[in-house]
């Protein structure tokens, strides 16, 4: 529970720094009030359980992201260049997490930045948890996916769409 709680707060934190571009992110101090809708999203072993999230442009999102798998997830939302940067990143890390300089919540590693810069906002799940992440979708930018690049992840079908909407 702890390190969830370290990973959200290193989320949210990651994601105020995405605010300051043009994409729009979240305000870790951002209240219920202030937040258009919750979506849950259920990750489990190799997939998660929407493959495209229809979000109006400016909307802020409470994801709460579910972990039902037998292994730790991650749920980062960023461009498709800027998903592909953190998913080489983390090959190259070597694949360990939870411990000894492993994942453990991006902890020892910068996400990478997209074609628009900012930092990419994003939790870790451990199995079992339910993570949270407060987003404010931008205006007037394509091609925004949710991911997991954890090593593998990915390219087994963990990834979906945002699709904006106005």
């Amino acid at each position: 529970m702890r390190k969830t709680l370290l990973t959200l707060a290193l989320g949210l934190a990651t994601t105020a720094a995405f605010a300051a571009g043009e994409h729009g992110g979240s305000h870790s101090s951002m209240s219920n009030a202030d937040v258009d809708r919750t979506i849950r999203v259920e990750a489990g072993d190799m997939w998660f359980d929407s493959e495209k999230l229809n979000i109006a442009p400016g909307e802020t999102i409470k994801f709460e992201i579910v972990n039902t798998g037998n292994v730790e997830h991650e749920f980062v939302i960023g461009d498709a260049e800027a998903q592909e940067a953190h998913r080489k990143m983390m090959q190259e890390m070597g694949g360990s997490h939870g411990g000894g300089g492993g994942h453990g919540g991006h902890g020892g590693h910068d996400m990478a930045e997209g074609e628009h810069g900012g930092s990419m906002p994003s939790v870790t799940i451990a199995p079992g948890d339910t993570a949270e992440l407060v987003w404010t979708a931008p205006q007037n930018v394509d091609g925004l996916q949710y991911a997991c690049n954890i090593p593998g992840h990915y390219e087994a079908g963990m990834y979906g769409n945002i699709d904006l909407q106005g």
